[in-house]
């Protein structure tokens, strides 16, 4: 049984038991594709090339045929391979926007008995949608900030613990600094970058907060979307504070077990920003186990930095609170009560 759906159908109606296959190349599936789904290809990135150019530079009949070609050896380790991913077989398909592709399969899988579902549009409505989604849902957002060291991302988890949380962070794979990557997978790529919010929006409560970390437009090698980053900076922001030596301490905490090599990398990056004597002496401090005196040197650079950022911040409404010598989650219950008065 085959039934055409859309986007908003499918995110409204999601069945747990019913398995989204992405039927694009694994060069398309690896730049970017909806959370959750899983790659079961049509063509190899070979094959397609092939079929395309065919497709552009001679005729759609002559690439037809090469399709069917590529395809018909491959028809019954296609249904093999459905049924060892949906044991139910409950499916849903889609490839990048005409439906050739998802059409091909689907028809080829319900032939086989499953039930099949084909998203209209494919991938490219799915990012429409969201995208969309994203500039018309009225999402309450509450950004946390705070200079670099004072722990926001461990405040925010604990804060997840009571209300809504997206970890930015943790989506990008990155800690939003030089040394960011450190530690971390790598970065998705932008488009999947956004695919992976969109996707963590889409499951929250539009009537309730949503807390965020204050982040620049890029972390790491991602970027924030543009409708994304003009709610956020539209929303209220909390900036805490702790005392200079807090930090470094937390810094200490959060790096020093990280690679020497790494760490030291990580400051010869910045050595335009940060000066060559600094960077000379924060290396020195690492060869020497001396993590404080590192730390420090790169919170220097930081806080001049986020004092920039804080002074052209647009958001309408800032709050300055003072969190020194608490623990996390000490601090975000402070946060909450600050922002429920």
């Amino acid at each position: 049984m085959l039934k055409k759906i859309t986007v908003k159908e499918w995110l409204e109606e999601k069945e747990e038991d019913r398995i989204l296959l992405d039927v694009r190349t694994p060069a398309e599936f690896e730049k970017g594709h909806i959370p959750g789904a899983k790659s079961f290809p049509l063509f190899s990135n070979e094959e397609r090339v092939k079929v395309g150019t065919l497709y552009k530079q001679v005729s759609p009949d002559s690439a037809f045929l090469k399709g069917l070609d590529y395809v018909g050896p491959k028809m019954s380790g296609f249904i093999k391979w459905a049924r060892k991913l949906s044991p139910e077989k409950k499916l849903c398909l889609h490839c990048w926007r005409g439906g050739k592709r998802s059409g091909s399969l689907s028809w080829l899988l319900s032939m086989a008995g499953f039930d099949v579902q084909v998203i209209e549009g494919g991938y490219k409505a799915y990012r429409q949608y969201q995208r969309q989604n994203m500039v018309d849902q009225p999402y309450q957002f509450f950004v946390l900030g705070g200079r670099t060291g004072c722990g926001k991302t461990a405040i925010l988890h604990a804060i997840a613990r009571q209300e809504q949380m997206i970890d930015l962070e943790g989506l990008a794979h990155h800690k939003g600094s030089a040394f960011g990557a450190l530690g971390e997978l790598p970065q998705p790529s932008v488009e999947h970058f956004e695919n992976k919010l969109y996707y963590n929006l889409g499951k929250q409560d539009v009537n309730k907060r949503i807390w965020i970390e204050n982040e620049s437009k890029s972390i790491g090698r991602v970027f924030l979307p543009q409708e994304f980053w003009v709610k956020m900076k539209a929303a209220p922001l909390i900036n805490v504070e702790r005392s200079f030596e807090e930090r470094v301490q937390i810094l200490v905490d959060v790096y020093a077990d990280y690679d020497s090599a790494g760490l030291k990398k990580s400051f010869i990056n910045i050595t335009k920003r940060l000066g060559g004597q600094h960077v000379k002496t924060a290396l020195e401090a690492i060869d020497q186990n001396d993590f404080s005196t590192a730390a420090a040197i790169a919170l220097r650079y930081y806080d001049k930095a986020y004092q920039y950022m804080l002074d052209h911040n647009s958001s309408p409404d800032i709050v300055i609170l003072n969190i020194e010598g608490l623990s996390a989650e000490e601090a975000a219950e402070k946060v909450l009560q600050t922002v429920n008065q």
